[in-house]
C-alpha cells in the first residue's frame, strides 16, 4: 500500500529523512516511533503529498510521489497532531465544508455516519470551539474519513487525551482495521504501539529497526524464563547454562533467570536437570520484554527521554 525507496527530504543544511525505505502493507495498522525532531511528521507530509521529497521515490495506493500527487491526496486523510478546526462553526457544518472540498457524493450521508461513530451526533450543532480536547480530536478524525480514504495517517491521536477518550480513540482505530484500512500511525505512545500496531519502525532520521513488536524483542532480547525456587544453589548456573540453546542465566535471590530463544523446546530440559539437581522448583514464569526496553535499547536512554 505505501512503498518508499531512499526517501530524503532536507530543510537547506539540515537533514529531516534520510534515505528511508519501507514498505507498509494493505490493511495493517503500521507504527512509525521517535524522538521528537526525528523526522516522523515530515515523513508524513512526504507521504501525504502534502511536501515534496528532497529525493528518493514513493508509491501510495499504487500512485507515484511526485507525479500523482492529486490521486494520492484523493485516497488518503490525515489527521495532524494539532487539527485546525473552524472554532465557530458547528460540527456538522465543519464536516460538510471539508467533504464539499473533497467532493463526497453523500455530504450529509457521511457526515451523520460519522458523527454517529464516534458519539459526536447529539453535540452536531454546538461549535467546535466548545468542544473538549478529546472531542476535537474525534472531530478531526472524522474529518480525516469523510471521503472514505484507503490509507490514513494519524499523528499523536491520543496526544493529551484524558484516559477514557484516549481509549475510545483507540478502539475507533482498531475498528477501522477491521474495515481494511491500512493506517500509518505516528506516536510517542509506547504501550498503545504495542497493543494496536501489526509492525512497527522505530525512526531517527534514518530507520533503525522494522518488524512486529513481538519479532524486534525477540531479536533484540531473546526470551526471558524465570524459574522460582525454594533456594538457589549456585553450582545450578553452571548447570543451566549447559542446556542446549540457552543464551544467559543470572541467579537472583531465589530465582534463576534464563534467556532462551525457544522456552517450549528448552524448558523441560531445564526443569527435570533442575530437579535432578535437587532443585525445588515453585513455579515457572516468562519476563516479558516491553516495546520501552526495545525502544530505548535501539535509540539509547538519553535519547529516548526526549521523546515527548
Amino acid at each position: 500500500m505505501i512503498e518508499t525507496h531512499d526517501l530524503t527530504r532536507r530543510f537547506e543544511a539540515t537533514l529531516a529523512v534520510d534515505r528511508l525505505t519501507l514498505d507498509v502493507r494493505d490493511g495493517e495498522i503500521f507504527g512509525f516511533l521517535g524522538p521528537n525532531g526525528a523526522g516522523k511528521t515530515t515523513t508524513l507530509r512526504m507521504l501525504s503529498a502534502l511536501i515534496a521529497p528532497t529525493s528518493g521515490t514513493a508509491r501510495v495506493a499504487g500512485y507515484a510521489l511526485g507525479e500523482q500527487d492529486q490521486d494520492i491526496r484523493r485516497r488518503v486523510g490525515i489527521l495532524t497532531e494539532s487539527p485546525g478546526l473552524y472554532d465557530r462553526l458547528s460540527a456538522a457544518y465543519n464536516l460538510e465544508f471539508f467533504a464539499g472540498l473533497y467532493e463526497v457524493d453523500d455530504i450529509h450521508g457521511q457526515v451523520e455516519r460519522y458523527l454517529r461513530l464516534l458519539g459526536l451526533w447529539e453535540r452536531r450543532h454546538e461549535a467546535a470551539g466548545t468542544f473538549s480536547k478529546g472531542m476535537r480530536q474525534k472531530l478531526a478524525i472524522a474529518r480525516a474519513l469523510l471521503h472514505e480514504p484507503e490509507v490514513l495517517f494519524l499523528d499523536e491521536p491520543t496526544s493529551g487525551l484524558d484516559p477514557e477518550a484516549a481509549h475510545l480513540v483507540r478502539e475507533f482505530i482498531a475498528d477501522l482495521k477491521g474495515e481494511g484500512r491500512t493506517i500509518f500511525l505516528c506516536t510517542h505512545n509506547l504501550d498503545e504501539a504495542d497493543r494496536l500496531c501489526d509492525r512497527i519502525a522505530v525512526f531517527n532520521t534514518s530507520l533503525l529497526a522494522l518488524d512486529t513488536p513481538a519479532a524486534l524483542r525477540q531479536q533484540l532480547y531473546g526470551r526471558t524464563v524465570v524459574f522460582h525456587l525454594a533456594r538457589v544453589d549456585p553450582s545450578w548456573v553452571e548447570l543451566v547454562r549447559g542446556v542446549g540453546s540457552v543464551r544467559a542465566v543470572e541467579a537472583s535471590d531465589q530465582r534463576l533467570i534464563v534467556r532462551v530463544d525457544d522456552p517450549e523446546s528448552v524448558n523441560p530440559a531445564i526443569i527435570r536437570a533442575l530437579v535432578a539437581a535437587g532443585a525445588d522448583i515453585r513455579f515457572v514464569g516468562e519476563l516479558r520484554r516491553t516495546l520501552e526496553d526495545v525502544y530505548l535499547r535501539l535509540l539509547g536512554p538519553a535519547t529516548a527521554r526526549s521523546n515527548g
